[in-house]
């Protein structure tokens, strides 16, 4: 059967009622799909072994067409990439620097990807149901919030970096006091690093807030609305799971993270749930060990200085002194590699909450020239939005943009 690309989907519908035929797609490289129809072996098995999908994603009361269909499969379909991309092929890349950086790539990757989604569905603002809005405008301050906090601790974290140069210089040092220069540096940074900062303790709020918000408004009579609603979720679900793996992360505790079962109708449910079956076990794993951090990078430097902190302590002996130089190349080595990938993780962060707020700005200037909603959201979300921001500035990162460009230039989804 030769079926043109146009009628796929709706053919596909057609093929799941016959469930007595075996059916393979064969792409011949121009616009047509070969689909191979045989008697099947028994025991017979149903064509989608979860049921007709299409029956799932098909809103009642209104049409899907196959370019909607499209639309939704390309987006769960790079969401099922990303998510693969992130589940580590070895259980020491968890939690590495390098890890945390492709995790927030992929965040600023995915809310780009469902405002390209908005743009191809042609679906403007004007069009969007009050509740939808809400939705976003309230997820999107709260990310705002976790953007602050991450970058919050990120920062506190580099600041341990001021305490090891200290360290290094006074080791290279000739001066008699070396060793107890050294000793107090390193005092300094063991306790700044086992400081917490009572901003990602209380993180887990705004986490279990999103978590119980990921259930979306219903959708009735509009197949946009339900593709919008439904790339939404995976958007919601992938930006909870590596928040919450950030947050048990920067706080040294695993009852941070959050578990949520996704059903196996979405394009991307098995790799969701590989990934975090992987990466939630593996930093469950870490701390029922008795290790503090599962930072890859700053449990490096902490082996490393407390390798050496007898040496500083006691005194180095002559038969030591090549084992002491190298620990100390070890020590600058490590720590120039921490430092680095928290500064790149800090440029990840502000990225995202560009991202965010860029989004959320472009959206509340079309609501004050559309009049799409209640001057009561409208003005409680700014409201939201300006403390956000005042934050932000206080602790030296992005401010808000006013100055004047187009909102087509930024990267928010509205735009």
């Amino acid at each position: 059967m030769r079926l043109k690309f146009g009628d796929l989907g709706r053919n596909l519908g057609f093929l799941y009622k016959l469930e007595m035929a075996e059916v393979r797609c064969v792409y011949t490289g121009g616009p047509s799909v070969i689909l191979v129809m045989s008697r099947p072996q028994a025991p017979h098995r149903p064509f989608f072994h979860f049921g007709n999908p299409f029956r799932m994603i098909s809103p009642k009361g209104s049409q899907m067409t196959p370019n909607l269909c499209a639309l939704l499969s390309t987006f769960e379909e790079t969401l099922a990439g990303r998510l693969r991309k992130l589940n580590p092929k070895d259980k020491n890349d968890v939690l590495s620097l390098s890890w945390m950086n492709l995790a927030m790539e992929s965040l600023c990757g995915t809310h780009n990807d469902i405002k390209t989604l908005i743009a191809e569905m042609d679906l403007p603002v004007s069009a969007w149901d009050e509740k939808w809005i809400d939705v976003y405008l309230d997820i999107s301050v709260k990310l705002l919030d976790i953007c602050i906090v991450f970058s919050s601790e990120i920062s506190r974290l580099n600041q341990g970096h001021l305490f090891l140069q200290f360290v290094l210089h006074n080791l290279k040092s000739a001066a008699s006091q070396q060793f107890i220069r050294a000793r107090s540096s390193v005092d300094d940074w063991k306790n700044h690093i086992a400081s917490k900062n009572p901003r990602v303790e209380n993180c887990s709020t705004i986490l279990d807030k999103l978590k119980e918000s990921l259930d979306l408004p219903k959708v009735k009579n509009s197949a946009k609305g339900k593709i919008l609603m439904r790339a939404m979720y995976g958007v919601k679900v992938l930006t909870v799971s590596v928040c919450s793996v950030f947050s048990a992360a920067f706080s040294g505790s695993a009852s941070k993270l959050v578990d949520m079962n996704v059903s196996e109708t979405y394009l991307w449910a098995q790799a969701f749930n590989d990934l975090q079956s992987n990466v939630n076990g593996e930093i469950r794993n870490v701390y029922s060990s008795g290790r503090v951090t599962v930072l890859k990078e700053l449990e490096a430097v902490d082996g490393i200085v407390k390798h050496l902190y007898p040496m500083i302590q006691d005194g180095v002996a002559l038969a030591d002194e090549e084992v002491f130089k190298n620990s100390i190349s070890d020590l600058e080595r490590k720590a120039q590699s921490l430092s680095q990938g928290l500064d790149l993780l800090t440029k990840e962060v502000d990225g995202f909450f560009q991202i965010l707020l860029t989004g959320r700005d472009a959206l509340l200037s079309k609501l004050r020239s559309g009049g799409s909603v209640s001057d009561r959201m409208l003005m409680g979300n700014v409201e939201g939005q300006g403390k956000t921001i005042t934050n932000h500035k206080h602790e030296n990162m992005l401010t808000a943009s006013g100055d004047g460009r187009n909102l087509g230039e930024f990267g928010g989804l509205f735009t």
